[in-house]
């Protein structure tokens, strides 16, 4: 895969190897810390506890960013993607998102990389009079939880998105919900860890933790050992099946798949300035000129097809709200897997007092949720505690109450 051709880098990233060098990494034989999945949360952790000053490697059994990251859209949203019973997780999102600015300035500065960070907020639109009275009363909903969200007229959306469907009634406009660029994140983070010195091994093979009297003392891959007393798993929805937790151990993620696609604008006019989001897909508009058409919910397990009930439910959603995709090329159509945890919450923290920590079960908000995620492993490596909002999440909330 060739990632230079996806991204804008800027003058400085000329001091960046080719990233396909990455994979010929070697793992140290001696780290502070090991991380073990390099999905956008993995490579965030690996970065920050780096600029933290830890000796880190990071490993991956696949190729960086290629599992649920790049399949993503890029949205920071904490305020469009609050439903109800996500109370525990609403204050966790609003401090990531908070974050996002000053982790995408300090990313970009040390990568070289543009994150095609868009603070244009996002519209959830009612496309119908139907679906006015829904929209009203998940308006009602939002600002009970004192989030930034305003009520958008019939006219008022359709000058701010021409292209919609001229029967496109009501909206609610997210201010504070913004978008980045999946694949230039994994780019800067990738570039990041090179200019810091961190070892990212991809295609490593087997993996397993090496424990001695029930410790954690290292992980080997393949033939080659890395002694740690830290090991984070940021396995995602491939952590219940890793065969890297603990005997006795549940960790309740489980993939929910997403189909998706990318459409080409042929002409700018028809291109939209934000993320819009309707009853049945959401359309995110990239810089190139992509057109990101999500996304299915299936309970399928680890079925990676793509299916042409889950594509023709993308295209008829898109074309309902923006009649003009029927003449864009399809440039690509891809599925991925959602590591969703029993409550939709990410879970974080310590295992078992081993050394073991995990950062996982991010569900749709992986890429919102990196910064806070990040900075609150960091916490508990360096200061033996997490924030409020993270502590919150920690696997012990799933312990059923005597």
């Amino acid at each position: 895969m060739n990632l230079a051709a996806d991204y804008v880098m800027r003058p400085s990233a000329r001091l960046a190897p080719p990233f396909g060098s990455a994979t010929r990494a070697r793992l140290p034989a001696h780290a502070d810390l090991v991380v073990i999945g390099a999905g956008v949360i993995g490579l965030s952790i690996a970065w920050r506890a780096a600029v933290a000053g830890m000796s880190v490697a990071i490993l991956d059994r696949a190729e960086a960013g290629a599992g649920t990251t790049f399949s993503a859209t890029g949205m920071l949203a904490a305020a469009a993607e609050h439903e109800p019973g996500g109370s525990a997780l609403l204050p966790f999102a609003i401090e990531s998102q908070g974050l996002w600015p000053s982790f995408c300035d300090e990313l970009e500065r040390e990568s070289g990389v543009d994150l095609d960070f868009r603070r244009s907020g996002i519209l959830l639109a009612a496309l119908s009079r139907d679906e006015v009275d829904r929209l009203h009363a998940r308006h009602a909903f939002l600002a009970s939880f004192g989030l930034d969200c305003s009520w958008v007229s019939g006219p008022e959306l359709r000058a701010l998105e021409p292209g919609l469907r001229p029967s496109a009634c009501a909206a609610i406009y997210c201010p504070r919900d913004h978008q980045v660029d999946p694949r230039a994140l994994v780019a800067a983070l990738r570039a990041a860890l090179w200019r810091r010195g961190v070892p990212l091994v991809e295609n490593c093979g087997d993996v397993s933790i090496e424990r001695a009297d029930g410790f954690v003392e290292g992980v080997r891959a393949s033939d080659a050992l890395c002694r740690a007393s830290r090991v984070i798993l940021a396995t995602g929805a491939w952590t219940a099946t890793s065969g890297l937790l603990p005997d006795g151990v549940c960790v309740p993620v489980r993939p929910v798949k997403g189909q998706a696609l990318a459409l080409r604008a042929r002409d700018a006019r028809q291109a939209l300035s934000r993320i819009v989001w309707t009853e049945h897909v959401h359309l995110a508009p990239k810089r190139d000129g992509r057109l990101i058409v999500g996304a299915t919910m299936e309970e399928t397990g680890f079925d990676a097809s793509v299916t042409a009930g889950g594509v023709y439910a993308l295209l008829e959603g898109a074309r309902r709200a923006l009649p003009c995709v029927e003449e864009m090329e399809i440039e690509a159509i891809w599925t991925g897997f959602r590591p969703t945890s029993v409550d939709d919450a990410p879970i974080l923290g310590d295992v078992d007092g081993s050394g073991l920590l995990i950062a996982v079960g991010h569900h749709r908000n992986g890429i919102l949720l990196a910064p806070a995620t990040a900075a609150a492993i960091v916490d508990l490596l360096v200061r033996g505690d997490m924030t409020p909002n993270a502590y919150a999440l920690r696997l012990d909330r799933f312990k059923k109450e005597d």
